[in-house]
């Protein structure tokens, strides 16, 4: 026993090793007591007493707010959902079901209009989601909204802006992974299923489709329009649209064919790939250098009864119509190749 205390005292005499040591300690009693409220059962409610917590705001079954966390008045907590240590929910904001808001996050902000995140969603450490916008024709006193869907992952340090105006909402879909560094702007409109890879940042405006898919540091121009299934490369600015299934890439963005990867993932048959990127061809890369405008070449496509019949290729020729139509940005540039 005498040993036992003597080696205990030398191991604690060295500083670094004592930090370690209560390092340690300081991690089993934390376990300890998060396995202590997990004991209270699925529907009891867990507040740190060092959070802030305003006696108006609405908590569900179930929740858990860690420590040094701050829900405002008007806030709606939905069931089973985490506040992680720091975060915070301003403003009028619901949060629904088994939603997890990491360290330093921050949801809403003390604003006319309203902030909508959907079920199981997950903001990344020291996010802010549903803040004021950055456009400068904003009136201080409008209203201004986001609504967020379900099953969404979004990661460390995304902003995500409420709308501009009462008249306009930010919107994002459901099942979109957005990654560490990426921002959203006023007004857009992200669909579903989407990958934002890390440092995608989208002016104002902006509409993105279905299970697109972007690589890291790129740019959107304001009011673009990015179709389904299509993919972005790698540092690209995109200033004027990308229709669907197809891939853009660089400094500006130019069209480089169709998303072949992206489409064979997202289950297309090889039939369909092979008639889309006959009618690409036909389209960008016409053989005979007389063969007219591009609107010529749509109606050539459309008119060619076998590929007519695939919905995805008058899916396509519709998305190439609609970004020249007015108030749109027209398409991305593409190179006049032969066909050889």
């Amino acid at each position: 026993m005498f040993s036992f205390i003597s080696n205990s005292k030398r191991f604690c005499a060295s500083p670094i090793l004592r930090t370690l040591v209560l390092q340690r300690l300081t991690r089993t009693l934390s376990h300890a007591s998060n396995e202590s409220v997990v004991s209270l059962g699925a529907s009891s409610t867990f507040i740190h007493p060092s959070a802030i917590v305003h006696p108006a705001a609405i908590i569900g079954q179930g929740v858990s707010i860690g420590p040094f966390c701050t829900v405002g008045p008007s806030a709606k907590i939905g069931d089973a959902c985490k506040l992680y240590t720091g975060s915070h929910i301003f403003g009028d904001t619901e949060l629904g079901e088994s939603c997890i808001v990491k360290t330093g996050a921050i949801v809403g902000e003390d604003l006319p209009g309203r902030t909508v995140i959907g079920y199981n969603n997950i903001i990344g450490h020291h996010s802010v989601v549903g803040v004021k916008c950055q456009d400068m024709k904003y009136k201080p006193g409008d209203e201004c909204y986001l609504d967020v869907g379900d099953n969404n992952d979004i990661r460390e340090y995304t902003s995500i802006h409420r709308s501009s105006k009462s008249s306009d909402g930010t919107v994002i879909g459901h099942s979109n992974l957005i990654m560490g560094s990426c921002h959203i702007a006023h007004d857009c409109k992200v669909g579903n299923n989407n990958i934002f890879a890390n440092s995608t940042l989208l002016a104002g405006h902006v509409v993105v489709e279905d299970y697109t898919h972007t690589a890291g540091a790129i740019v959107v121009h304001q009011f673009c329009h990015v179709g389904s299934f299509s993919f972005i490369g790698g540092g690209s600015v995109v200033s004027q649209d990308v229709p669907k299934y197809m891939m853009v890439a660089g400094d500006r963005a130019e069209l480089r064919g169709l998303n072949f990867e992206g489409l064979r993932r997202r289950g297309f048959s090889a039939e369909e790939i092979k008639s889309m990127r006959r009618a690409y061809r036909k389209i960008f890369m016409p053989k005979d250098a007389t063969s007219g405008g591009i609107e010529e070449r749509l109606i050539e496509v459309v008119q060619n009864e076998e590929l007519a019949n695939f919905p995805s290729v008058c899916s396509m020729v519709q998305s190439i119509r609609d970004s020249f139509e007015e108030n749109r940005r027209g398409i991305c540039k593409y190179r006049h190749w032969s066909g050889s």
